[in-house]
């Protein structure tokens, strides 16, 4: 039984609304699956009804016709709204992706052109009553992934549902059954039919659920991981330094820092964690031991081409490449200087970036020394200490009868540099530093580190 809370209390009442009117209505799909699964609260419940479009227009005030070819309205509930869908029956899926022809039907056919068993189940929550047509309840009991039908045919219709077994699988720790393995690994290669888009939603929801490090592991046992993310696949088998890596190769090692990672990491830290080693593979030499010199530079770029390509944020790319980029600088934060300190703490995303290094550590040698220093750091100076506003701007430059130029930034990033260090304390005596600075000096401004 569902807690009823708002969300459910609003949903519930637009099914007695339109068992009302003499239609079939249910709680559908998701929701169903998760209430016999123990959850009690949602936030996210559709519904399914014999009504069609037009009908469900005429029972409810305010609704938006979202996808009405398809059978699909939303019903707004004040700020709310509720996705009601008509019972359908779908022909062939020449794009992979939408039916050719929809026919509207019973809460039977609909149920067996959904994509797994445990997805394909209704709720009346005037009866408590679950209604399954197609063992639903037997594989939630046997915590098994299963197709409703033939697998290959489930696929065909959209490649996206791979990712969505593998997604599924990995979020409730369950297995795949063996048609359905089977199929996804004989159809892998067709997920490149599939929107840049939609892959990136999949996996972005795969790497911030419970375990994105089982996820990782699906996608390679079933060969989707060379077709969605092959500079992840090139991981494999890339030796590193034992004394450094004790848990393997490259791959491995990203399997265990995302194993590290906090439940349901921002999207942000959970993308660097998994390309956070991408620039290895092209960077690795052996000399004296193995070694992946700027890697971490190498490894921005590629993570930025490929979060680019699967058509991630701007704000998401730019997170991700710097976080990439830096995670290196961690293992000399005990050496730094004040200044520099307070600058590498006052970088945005230094929280995930903390989170990241410790999870690197854990997966690797062990030692997170670096992140209790950083902490400790934290502790000790306020925020307005480790970001204190500029004492001075281009402004107050200029002022000085200073000509705008290049050498600007320099010299207002050194006069910062002397006030993190605690050298200036004040807008005077940064005005007096500038004075005593030569233009001849200047040029060399900003290489203080």
């Amino acid at each position: 039984m569902m807690r009823e809370n708002n969300q459910y209390t609003m949903a519930k009442e637009i099914v007695a609304t339109l068992q009302n009117c003499g239609y079939i209505a249910y709680f559908a799909g998701g929701c169903v699956r998760d209430m016999l699964r123990g959850q009690r609260e949602f936030n996210d419940i559709d519904i399914a009804t014999s009504a069609r479009p037009d009908q469900v227009r005429a029972v409810f005030k305010r609704v938006v016709p979202v996808g009405e070819s398809f059978g699909v309205m939303l019903v707004l509930c004040g700020k709310t709204s509720f996705e009601v869908a008509t019972f359908r029956r779908d022909s062939s899926y020449s794009d992979g992706r939408h039916p050719d022809h929809v026919y509207f039907s019973t809460p039977q056919e609909d149920a067996r052109r959904r994509d797994f068993t445990i997805n394909g189940m209704y709720y009346d929550p005037l009866t408590d009553e679950i209604h399954d047509y197609i063992g639903g309840q037997k594989d939630l009991e046997k915590q098994r992934i299963s197709t409703i039908g033939d697998a290959k045919e489930r696929f065909a219709e959209d490649y996206l549902r791979m990712l969505r077994a593998v997604r599924f699988a990995a979020r409730f720790s369950y297995t795949i059954d063996a048609a359905t393995r089977d199929a996804i690994t004989l159809l892998a290669q067709n997920i490149t039919r599939v929107s840049a888009e939609r892959i990136f939603q999949e996996l972005d929801k795969m790497m911030r659920g419970p375990t994105p490090d089982i996820a990782l592991a699906l996608l390679d046992e079933l060969g989707l991981l060379q077709y969605v993310l092959p500079e992840v696949a090139a991981m494999k088998g890339v030796a590193q330094p034992e004394e450094f890596h004790p848990e393997g190769d490259v791959f491995a090692h990203t399997k265990q820092v995302l194993s590290f990672l906090p439940t349901h990491p921002s999207s942000s830290l959970a993308w660097a964690a998994l390309l956070h080693d991408v620039g290895k593979p092209p960077t690795q030499t052996f000399e004296d031991r193995i070694r992946f010199s700027g890697h971490n530079t190498v490894g921005a770029r590629m993570a930025e081409k490929i979060l680019r390509r699967l058509r991630g944020s701007n704000k998401l790319c730019d997170e991700v490449v710097a976080m990439i980029d830096n995670h290196m600088n961690f293992m000399h934060v005990q050496q730094m200087r004040k200044g520099k300190i307070k600058r590498f703490l006052s970088r945005p995303t230094i929280e995930e970036e903390i989170v990241l290094h410790r999870a690197d550590c854990l997966a690797s040698h062990g030692d997170t020394d670096n992140c209790r220093f950083l902490r400790s750091i934290q502790e000790e100076f306020r925020e307005e200490d480790l970001r204190p506003e500029p004492l001075l701007r281009g402004k107050d430059l200029i002022a000085l009868g200073l000509s705008p130029s290049p050498r600007f930034g320099k010299l207002l990033s050194a006069v910062y540099e002397l006030q993190l260090e605690e050298e200036v304390e004040t807008r005077e005596e940064a005005l007096a530093w500038v004075k005593k600075i030569s233009p001849k000096r200047m040029v060399c401004i900003g290489e203080r580190t």
